[in-house]
């Protein structure tokens, strides 16, 4: 008697697992769930690496200057550099200032050829002055990238030509001074090139010896 008791305890806690595993199966299955859609299954979205944005263009002389175009590109389409561009050509410095560089050039307007006497400005321009008409202009390029946040008040710059030119704080604004003692103010900084930064002045600056 004792053991069929035992049989039909056994039997009845049998019939109650296997209910309760059924039961465990068909909540699974009515929720839809599965092991892929568990939120700790789920894998996360890969992230990648932000690319770094392209310097904000500048406007100098009417036109929009890009950071994907050269030095020379970027000054030919600005109005207010044609007398620059025209020297660059005269003295065969397009291929040099379209290189990779890094350059930076310090860019006078035509108002700031224009303080130049015209004897002098004419003569420069002319076929038999060009070696000096380089050393003027390279004399504006200094190796290397510098925009105004690397630029200190009493820093000395190499140029390209071989004379320094010296910088200086003040009120806000930065100038460059030449050999001579000369001074431009930056007009417009930090216009930054595929091969550079350029700083438009209101000067042009002169080596002490051509």
């Amino acid at each position: 008697m004792n053991s069929k008791l035992l049989l039909v305890g056994g039997m009845a806690v049998a019939a109650i697992t296997l209910a309760g595993c059924q039961s465990s199966t068909n909540t699974t299955m009515n929720t839809g769930e599965s092991p892929v859609d568990s939120p700790m299954m789920v894998a996360s979205p890969m992230t990648t690496a932000s690319t770094p944005a392209m310097p904000v263009g500048v406007e100098v002389g009417g036109s929009m200057m890009s950071a994907a175009k050269n030095i020379v590109e970027n000054a030919s389409t600005a109005t207010n550099l044609s007398t620059l561009v025209a020297a660059v050509k005269e003295a065969d410095l397009v291929t040099t200032l379209s290189g990779p560089g890094p350059f930076t050039v310090f860019a006078p307007t035509n108002d700031a050829f224009k303080k130049v006497p015209a004897a002098t400005l004419s003569g420069l321009m002319k076929a038999d002055k060009k070696i000096q008409l380089t050393h003027l202009l390279t004399y504006h390029v200094v190796p290397g990238k510098y925009d105004t946040s690397k630029l200190t008040d009493g820093q000395k710059l190499n140029t390209v030509y071989g004379e320094q030119l010296t910088v200086s704080l003040k009120n806000g604004k930065v100038m460059i001074t030449d050999s001579t003692g000369k001074t431009a103010t930056i007009e417009t900084p930090d216009v930054y090139q595929g091969n550079g930064v350029v700083h438009v002045i209101d000067t042009v600056l002169m080596p002490a010896k051509l």
